[in-house]
């Protein structure tokens, strides 16, 4: 066994990740070489120093930004390289899994559970099958939900239909009231890959403002949304809640100094006129009249500190 391979696994070895057939062979290696042994008291004692730190916890946000921007990655991602390599390839495969005769046992056991449970759920163990067949379809959990496939509203009316896909599409409806409509509506605004149906979604919600979980869905779609036609969309949502909800405004000041997108932070901007005395919208104003390189930006906002009363 060769010191470059020991050196690669030993933070493996040290979080108990390695497989027993190669932890075996590595402990083997260990007591007849020097240099990897001190490679594996130096893991350790950073291991150590580590533990000692404390561990936080991601925010929702963050967890939500970072899933839409892997998600995103994916959708933009070149396909058919897993076929190619499983299948021009198999010698890789073959050294993967040299060591993990554990892993493979488990993969078997993890397929051959989901196939016992996948039968149940069709016998009607779960009570889905018989909910569709009847018409009443039962309410989906968010954590069992893969994906919104598209949004639509029946025109003239206050009705939804929502597809969405779990192990297979699908499909519900409802009122914008109906709670079912609203969970399926806030989880496509933070989660899904398609821009189209967040769009869709985020165009909904700003119909019900007022809801305190769909204004932060709008806030989140504000900040961290990749599409500028959604970023502006949340706007319109979140407009009328500039004076009166500090958040909205922090959010919407955010917008109109970091967004990249011209149209959004335009539409920011004129989304703070009615509260430029604000001391806060006063000092970004001051900031974008000195220093931005948008001329248009930087000559509305002299315009709208040129308004307001002068200090003594």
């Amino acid at each position: 066994m060769k010191c470059d391979w020991v050196k690669e696994n030993i933070l493996l070895y040290v979080y108990n990740e390695l497989p027993d057939d190669a932890r075996y062979e590595l402990e083997q290696h260990l007591p007849r070489c020097t240099d990897c042994t001190a490679e594996l008291k130096s893991s350790r004692k950073f291991h150590a120093l580590l533990s000692e730190l404390p561990v936080e916890e991601p925010s929702p946000n963050l967890v939500a930004a970072s899933r839409m921007r892997l998600q995103e990655a994916l959708e933009t991602t070149k396909q058919g390289s897993f076929w190619h390599r499983l299948i021009f390839d198999p010698a890789a495969w073959l050294r993967q899994v040299r060591f993990a005769p554990a892993l493979a046992a488990a993969i078997f056991i993890v397929g051959f559970a989901g196939g016992i449970a996948t039968t149940y759920k069709l016998v009607g163990g779960s009570g889905s099958v018989s909910s569709m067949i009847s018409g009443t379809p039962s309410q989906p959990a968010e954590s069992s939900i893969t994906g919104i496939q598209s949004i639509s509203q029946e025109p003239g009316s206050n009705q939804v239909t929502i597809k969405y896909n779990t192990v297979s599409t699908q499909e519900t409806q409802g009122s914008l009231n109906d709670q079912r409509i609203q969970q399926l509506l806030l989880f496509a605004a933070r989660n899904n890959y398609n821009s189209g149906v967040r769009m869709d979604s985020v165009d909904l919600l700003t119909q019900q403002p007022n809801d305190t979980h769909v204004r932060e869905a709008l806030v989140y779609a504000l900040r961290y949304d990749s599409n500028p036609g959604v970023r502006l969309k949340a706007l319109d949502g979140l407009g009328a809640y500039v004076k009166s909800d500090p958040r909205v405004r922090d959010a919407v000041l955010e917008a109109l100094m970091n967004d990249a997108n011209p149209g959004v932070r335009t539409e920011a901007l004129h989304l703070l006129d009615p509260v430029r005395a604000d001391s806060s919208v006063r000092a970004v104003l001051q900031r974008l009249a000195e220093n931005d390189q948008n001329q248009y930006i930087k000559a509305q906002a002299r315009n709208m500190l040129a308004q307001l009363p002068e200090f003594d």
